[in-house]
């Protein structure tokens, strides 16, 4: 982003100043944006720039950004259909107020060099998921690691297995339940007993629920744990305390019969505030960003997905991009819940007592619907 940026000024003749906040800019932000001290473009997961700037019309449309041309391309034409589509990136009218340029997703990580027959026949449902865990275990292995203070990726087993079972959007729709019925649906309760199933089932690396973070990827890594549900970031998070001859690969959640192949995918992008002093300016840079040679740079030496479907990407990720790109449909993480607080205060500490194995799926069920009722009446 660096390189790109000082070869922006070199092209433009502008100077850009730049604020590298780390994950904490979007907080950042928010007391900014009531002075005139007001950035003039921000880049974030959609989760954290949605209910900022998009979802209460505090960003400009990014129109003209989607029309401009990139290496010979509409930059619309360079963003592949079924990523925007899923993703609630426009404004009350119609209008796109971010521009992603890369993406992080999830899967089932291994490792290849250990588990070849795992890339050449990946578990075809969840009763292929079960026995691939029940034969690890019976062979003495530790099946799965989990690092159970990480209540983000706790959440990630019920809210994908329901996503699975019952379609993407399935999850944003039982959360908006103001009456909390939805919770009483069946698949409902058989997305509880998957990860009810894996809580109680002895398949986790003992101690998961009582780890700090990041001690069981590294027990993962080190060959102490066979498969780890995480995102498409571990390669470079664990790469340095891999065991050697580490092959980075992974398969998708498992499916289910009936539904569309569905991979998560969620957007790290530009938006520019309404309050930008520079605005054209900042479009500019945000579509620079999207050149190939940046994009294939976030591939192969940040080792993340860019949002170019022609960009290249680094072995390590590739299991990752071939299966967003067969994908039939996409989603993002919580299915695109961005109500405040919900996620934070309602999913994750009763989802969390659910994964860890203090309570079973028809008690987590009940929790969640009389704490949701509770959430929409004083949100409402």
């Amino acid at each position: 982003m660096a390189g790109a940026i000082a070869d922006f000024e070199k092209e433009t003749g502008a100077t850009v100043k730049v604020q590298w906040q780390g994950r904490s800019n979007v907080q950042k932000l928010v007391p900014a944006l009531n002075t005139n001290n007001v950035p003039d473009i921000v880049d974030g997961p959609y989760a954290k720039l949605a209910p900022v700037l998009g979802d209460t019309g505090q960003a400009l449309p990014l129109t003209d950004a989607y029309a401009a041309e990139i290496d010979g391309k509409k930059v619309s034409e360079l963003i592949p259909a079924k990523y925007v589509k899923v993703s609630n990136i426009k404004d009350k009218d119609g209008q796109p107020w971010m521009l992603p340029y890369s993406l992080s997703s999830d899967g089932i990580w291994y490792d290849a060099a250990k588990h070849p027959e795992l890339e050449s026949a990946p578990p075809a449902s969840w009763n292929d998921f079960i026995k691939v865990l029940d034969t690890y275990k019976a062979e003495g292995k530790v099946p799965l690691s989990a690092d159970g203070d990480i209540a983000g990726y706790n959440s990630m087993w019920f809210t994908t297995a329901l996503i699975r079972s019952s379609g993407t959007g399935a999850f944003a729709k039982v959360a908006a339940d103001k009456t909390g019925a939805a919770w009483d649906a069946p698949a409902v309760l058989d997305a509880a007993k998957n990860v009810e199933q894996i809580a109680k089932g002895d398949y986790l690396v003992k101690g998961y629920n009582a780890s700090k973070w990041p001690a069981q990827q590294q027990v993962w890594a080190n060959g102490g744990a066979e498969l780890l549900l995480n995102g498409s970031w571990i390669p470079t998070e664990t790469s340095t305390y891999a065991s050697e001859g580490f092959k980075f690969s992974s398969f998708p959640f498992p499916p289910v019969a009936g539904q569309p192949k569905s991979v998560r995918a969620d957007f790290v992008g530009w938006a520019i505030p309404k309050k930008a002093e520079n605005p054209k300016l900042a479009l500019k840079l945000a579509t620079f960003m999207l050149g190939k040679k940046y994009q294939d740079a976030y591939g192969t030496d940040a080792k993340v997905l860019p949002i170019r479907q022609d960009a290249a990407t680094s072995p390590e990720i590739a299991s990752v991009k071939k299966a967003l790109d067969s994908a039939e449909e996409v989603y993002l993480q919580n299915d695109g819940v961005t109500a405040p607080g919900y996620v934070e205060k309602i999913l994750w500490p009763i989802n969390d007592e659910l994964f860890l194995g203090k309570i079973n799926a028809s008690e987590f069920v009940a929790k969640m619907k009389a704490a949701q009722i509770g959430y929409w009446k004083d949100n409402s």
